[in-house]
């Protein structure tokens, strides 16, 4: 970076600090900002702004004619819009909050399904920890509570068309119980949206998950599927009003009703999430889903994705866990609560570079926290400050866990980075700044 530049922008940043935080995120945003539309729905993504810059870069729906700009208040009417005239640019503005399952859970249960009865039938003291529910018959309550999840899975999953952005208009636009499903497509922006993560009104009792069992989860508030081309910006993620800390156990483990927050796998590629708020979930992010060699035939050479100035708070894993992509993740605050386990999940040939970035952790959570071994994979992460001072995260890392020695060096270097912002600067800047309602 141009040390004048780099020297300017830090001294813009403490001048603002004493103006809050309207002039400090103007301070930041604003030159990017003067080159774009006034209207947030016809903003593309800026030139190297990530890995979705490259290439043909990012413009969702922008260019769009008015036949094909839709205002959306209702989950009917948000379907319907996405449905319309298949891929041609479109934007959909999203009014105050849409309920995705606004007729509550009862509403999509099987005739007869009874969750008293499905506990009392596969009760560990009764059924036993051996046999999973896969062969039960559909009349049975395992057979009625997948007949529900289906009944769900239609109801909560949306289909993204190609060349469409999605923006919440204000600043309480959003979602409640959906599931984005970006897949098979090119060309997506989603900005300024609060997704309060849909819960799963079903979840599968699995025996022989663990040595336990376990209560397995589905939909994921926002996936990735072997799309390109997909910016995510200034929107937040949050378990809202269906924290973990407020679900009950059943057969001695917790009722899981959540899976992840933001899943990019199947040979996505070309995605930028900026400026989002990741808030109150366990496992959050997670970028390819599997280590099989089926999978890393379609995976291998792809999911390219860049995150930064996201604020990742209240979280307890998977910010993000990564297998096989080339992943950037710079200038984003990282604050930890003490259910924290780890923030960066380094899976099979994966190929991480974390710089540059802000970590807050409470008394007793130790920085070689914030890297977890899961394979044997590279990394680049230099530059990075855990309260307030310089740490290198590999080296305490491999002190303190030195069962699971971490290798210095991604083997790559980004370029695709509009700007880096001094790393004291972050937490007050991406604080400030990231999250929905706080667009410009």
């Amino acid at each position: 970076m141009n040390t004048h530049i780099w020297h300017g922008h830090a001294t813009a940043v403490r001048m603002a600090a004493s103006l809050g935080c309207a002039a400090l995120v103007l301070s930041v945003t604003g030159t990017s900002a003067q080159a774009q539309p006034r209207d947030p729905a016809r903003q593309t993504l800026p030139a190297k702004d990530g890995w979705a810059a490259y290439g043909t870069g990012t413009t969702g729906g922008a260019a769009a004619d008015a036949a094909h700009v839709h205002t959306v208040t209702t989950w009917a009417q948000f379907k319907a819009a996405l449905a319309a005239d298949g891929s041609a640019p479109k934007i959909i503005k999203v009014k105050g909050t849409i309920d995705a399952v606004s007729e509550g859970c009862d509403s999509l249960a099987a005739p007869g399904y009874d969750f008293d009865a499905y506990l009392a039938r596969y009760a560990p003291q009764t059924w036993g920890l051996d046999t999973d529910l896969s062969a039960e018959p559909d009349d049975s309550p395992e057979g009625l509570r997948r007949v529900s999840a289906a009944n769900q899975e239609q109801t909560i999953k949306a289909n993204i068309p190609a060349n469409t952005t999605i923006v919440g208009i204000g600043k309480n636009a959003g979602f409640k119980g959906a599931s984005l499903q970006i897949k098979a497509v090119d060309n997506v922006i989603v900005r300024n949206l609060t997704f309060e993560s849909p819960v799963d009104c079903f979840p599968q009792w699995d025996p022989t998950d663990g040595t336990n069992g376990n209560w397995n989860s589905e939909y994921d508030t926002a996936v990735v599927y072997g799309s390109t081309h997909v910016w995510l910006d200034h929107n937040t993620f949050t378990d809202g009003s269906h924290p973990d800390s407020a679900a009950p156990t059943y057969f001695g483990m917790l009722y899981q009703q959540h899976d992840g927050e933001l899943d990019i796998v199947r040979g996505a590629d070309y995605v930028t999430a900026s400026w989002n708020a990741f808030t109150e979930h366990d496992k959050t992010i997670l970028i390819g889903n599997s280590d099989s060699e089926s999978t890393a035939a379609g995976d291998r050479g792809h999911l390219k994705v860049t995150f930064h100035h996201n604020l990742f708070s209240g979280l307890v894993e998977r910010a993000p866990r990564v297998r096989f992509g080339q992943v950037d993740s710079y200038n984003n605050h990282f604050v930890a609560d003490t259910s924290y386990s780890y923030s960066f999940g380094i899976g099979k040939e994966s190929q991480l570079v974390a710089q540059h970035n802000a970590f807050t952790l409470p008394a007793g959570v130790s920085a070689a926290k914030v890297l977890k071994r899961w394979n044997v994979s590279p990394l680049t992460a230099d530059d990075n400050y855990v309260n307030g001072t310089p740490t290198d995260l590999i080296a305490v890392h491999n002190a303190e866990i030195p069962g699971e020695i971490l290798q210095s060096g991604a083997g790559w270097t980004p370029t695709l980075r509009t700007r880096t912002d001094p790393v004291k600067s972050v937490p007050r800047i991406v604080d400030c700044g990231a999250g929905a309602g706080r667009l410009g």
